[in-house]
């Protein structure tokens, strides 16, 4: 596929490109595939499951590959929804960690999930970073191998007579990219496989796990499923192997390696749990934006889904003022097969403010994947960006859009 965007070229050089009529179209612009671990069971289910929903832009935000995006892109030239090329990286920030501030992983400080939006399709990593991102699968993989091996030992110190290969539960649950997800997935299926009734199921599980395991979660695969994760496989679990933090890119890495594939530096703002409770980094909402302006971060996103609306509101308004381009998504990275439609926590929907704004970061990136196929610059990755630049790019990406899902 030489131009993914042939047929708009043609129109844009024409001058034919139509124009939308206003209309705020629906996006998704985070959702995790097959290739890393995701809810659909083939890449054609979410753009599928898109056209029901009348969302008119997906984006596929697989962790550490980009293995996806050609099935996706076919896929979505059939379907006519456009889609939005992004990556997900996690990073260490080591002064960070040193003094216990956590960023968007609550639970371990210093780590950093960091996206990359719009890259280059198709892609275009040169070797250098070709090789980074090949050792940070090959280390994410190392580590779930020995889970793997360690599950089979602590499996051993019960009665449970199930054992597991990493090598064939690699090949039968997951694509390049095997994680403890996966194994999670594995032990469930096997012990439903092994034992017949709700009560033996239920015995087995709660040897395994150390824990009892409710009636109510035992047949709800999600919530069973990352139990189990949490129990086995998490930080204190038996079969738990901590990170190789010598493996971890730094912060400059990953944003150099994002920028190097055509993409923009994107933060995913984890926001308020279910408590209220806020990171350090991101509890004082002014200075969290000077920072990332800093650190020269000057998109972010959100999963709706894990807040509460009055908080992501005016986060986001803030936001909005300060310059960001902001985009929403569900990352779909569990069992649980919810709607693609963007929702805030508790099912309660976005308004009309902020379908506009995540409509108009689409349109942005949407810009930028164009203008980059073309060997032109798009979103500026090294400065700032001025408001005329990013109401330049949302334009040319609503036409973009607009065009894709009509033509």
């Amino acid at each position: 596929m030489e131009n993914f965007y042939f047929f708009l070229s043609k129109k844009i050089q024409n001058q034919k490109l139509i124009s939308n009529s206003g209309k705020i179209r629906k996006v998704n612009g985070h959702i995790h595939s097959p290739y890393s671990f995701s809810a659909f069971s083939d890449i054609r289910e979410p753009l599928s499951m898109a056209v029901a929903e009348g969302i008119a832009v997906l984006g596929i935000n697989d962790f550490y590959t980009t293995d996806g995006y050609r099935g996706f892109a076919e896929l979505a030239l059939e379907s006519k929804v456009f889609p939005l090329f992004n990556i997900e990286f996690m990073a260490l920030q080591k002064e960070e960690q040193k003094a216990g501030v956590r960023i968007n992983d609550p639970q371990n400080p210093g780590r950093t999930y960091i996206s990359g939006k719009g890259l280059a399709y198709p892609v275009s990593f040169s070797e250098s970073a070709k090789a980074k991102m090949e050792k940070l699968m090959l280390e994410s993989n190392r580590q779930t191998y020995q889970m793997v091996d360690k599950l089979n030992l602590h499996l051993e110190g019960t009665s449970i007579d199930l054992r597991f290969s990493a090598e064939d539960l690699h090949r039968n649950h997951a694509r390049n990219l095997f994680r403890e997800r996966h194994i999670a997935t594995a032990l469930r299926n096997a012990v439903f496989e092994e034992f017949g009734t709700s009560e033996t199921r239920k015995a087995a599980l709660e040897l395994i796990i150390g824990a009892e395991v409710p009636e109510s979660i035992l047949n709800d695969r999600a919530i069973l499923e990352n139990e189990i994760r949490n129990r086995l496989l998490k930080a204190g679990g038996p079969a738990y192997i901590p990170e190789d933090e010598s493996a971890f890119l730094s912060l400059d890495e990953v944003l150099e390696l994002i920028i190097d594939g055509g993409g923009i530096p994107c933060y995913p703002v984890l926001l308020d749990d279910a408590k209220g409770n806020l990171t350090d980094f991101e509890a004082d909402f002014h200075v969290m934006a000077q920072r990332l302006k800093d650190k020269g971060i000057y998109m972010i996103e959100l999963i709706p889904g894990r807040n509460d609306f009055h908080v992501l509101k005016d986060f986001v308004t803030l936001f909005d003022q300060q310059g960001f381009t902001i985009t929403f998504g569900t990352e779909h990275n569990t069992p649980k097969l919810d709607p693609l439609t963007v929702t805030c926590r508790g099912g309660v929907p976005l308004d009309a403010h902020l379908m506009q704004i995540n409509y108009r970061g689409a349109c942005i990136i949407a810009a930028h994947q164009y203008l980059v196929s073309e060997g032109k610059e798009g979103f500026p990755t090294r400065n700032f960006p001025n408001p005329d630049r990013l109401n330049e790019l949302a334009r040319l990406g609503e036409r973009i859009i607009d065009n894709f899902t009509n033509s």
